[in-house]
């Protein structure tokens, strides 16, 4: 018999705690409980073998963003020193998938959000330098190709999932150096993508331009569910680096209230999304990492203002229970679909990377949540 997920025994009583008034105390208890659940699923992670010999593409970048999360609210600096010893192995560089697209590939821009938090604690302008240059090279020579997708489309953010892998990239370029032009290019190019892949009707992304036309079984429009969670989860960690006068911002803002709300209707009962949000029925599955994504970024909509609290919390913590239900005894985080472009069927204890991205990038925003629960308790 398979043994409860970690903590499971533990979860209920203090998220009720939280829920219904607990006192400061409870809350703390609760933070201090995310936390740990963080770097158990974390550590298990940090201590596999490489699943490929490059361990600075998109799916590790998504990782590591998890786990700079982690190394922001935890007491331990060994996140942190893991994530420079990360850097130093590829020298700082973005990564390089040598495809058509070549140096514009989105993917190999997401290490680099890794590289730039790490510049912005450390100040070491090793971090800095081999970033600067790709982007810099990336605006004097802008791609021009169609958004239409196809071989050399990845020139351009043609599919939602680069606006989880280049925005907040781009964006942190901007607040290292202060300069306007990242901002600016980084503005543009989303809008063109929005304009492009934003269903209007149903505040939802279609994965890229091959999915305009085509259907799920129940007839629905195909909306995958982690495309849809790389794109809210970018605007969560585009949003915070983003001037409050800039001039666009209120469109961001309303473009992440807008998927929230929608995203918010499609929770299933047990507190997951199914891997295609608007067919549940043909994908059944759990699956955890678009999940995460949700999670993590309604939490930090809530955190920060732009969702209410009352209505999202619920649904926040709903779906912090269910990941950690997700989570074997030894801190892998199954459930997770493999690499793809839209929904489908997999093995129920499969994990990956980017999954695990996801949950701990859930995590930090839960944990934020509780330790504001407790800090309103001493008031």
């Amino acid at each position: 018999m398979r043994k409860k997920p970690i903590g499971s025994a533990v979860f209920i009583p203090l998220l009720c705690a939280v829920l219904c008034g607990g006192n400061s105390r409870a809350s703390e208890s609760a933070a201090s409980e995310v936390l740990a659940r963080m770097e158990k699923v974390a550590d298990w992670q940090l201590a596999q073998p490489p699943l490929k010999p490059q361990t600075d593409d998109w799916t590790y970048g998504a990782l590591y963003a998890g786990i700079m999360a982690l190394a922001s609210v935890a007491d331990t600096p060994k996140y942190h020193d893991a994530m420079v010893d990360m850097g130093n192995k590829h020298e700082w560089k973005p990564a390089s998938r040598k495809t058509a697209s070549g140096l514009y590939d989105a993917d190999d821009h997401c290490v680099c959000q890794t590289y730039l938090e790490l510049y912005l604690k450390d100040k070491n302008p090793a971090m800095l330098a081999p970033t600067k240059e790709r982007f810099d090279h990336i605006m004097a020579h802008p791609a021009t190709n169609s958004l239409q997708f196809g071989k050399e489309a990845r020139a351009r953010w043609a599919w939602c999932d680069a606006l989880f892998m280049g925005p907040p990239a781009w964006i942190r370029m901007f607040a290292v150096t202060g300069d306007q032009k990242y901002l600016n290019f980084m503005d543009s190019e989303y809008w063109k993508t929005s304009d492009f892949l934003y269903d209007k009707e149903e505040h939802l992304y279609f994965r890229d331009s091959t999915y305009f036309e085509k259907r799920e079984a129940n007839g629905k429009k195909i909306f995958w569910s982690r495309g849809n969670g790389w794109v809210l989860a970018g605007l969560a960690r585009t949003l915070p680096f983003m001037p409050k006068n800039f001039p666009h911002r209120k469109l961001y803002e309303k473009q992440f209230v807008e998927m929230a709300g929608k995203i918010a209707t499609l929770q299933q009962p047990d507190g997951l999304w199914r891997p295609s949000l608007l067919d549940p029925v043909t994908y059944s599955l759990k699956e955890t990492s678009g999940s995460g994504f949700y999670t993590f970024a309604l939490g930090w909509g809530i955190d920060n203002g732009l969702l209410p609290r009352g209505e999202y919390e619920p649904i926040v913590r709903k779906g912090w229970q269910a990941l950690n239900e997700c989570v074997s005894p030894d801190g892998k985080l199954e459930h997770v679909q493999p690499v793809g472009s839209d929904p489908k069927k997999f093995a129920p204890d499969h994990t990956e990377v980017f999954g695990v991205g996801a949950f701990l990038l859930a995590g930090s925003e839960v944990y934020k949540l509780d330790k504001a629960t407790g800090t309103k308790g001493k008031d």
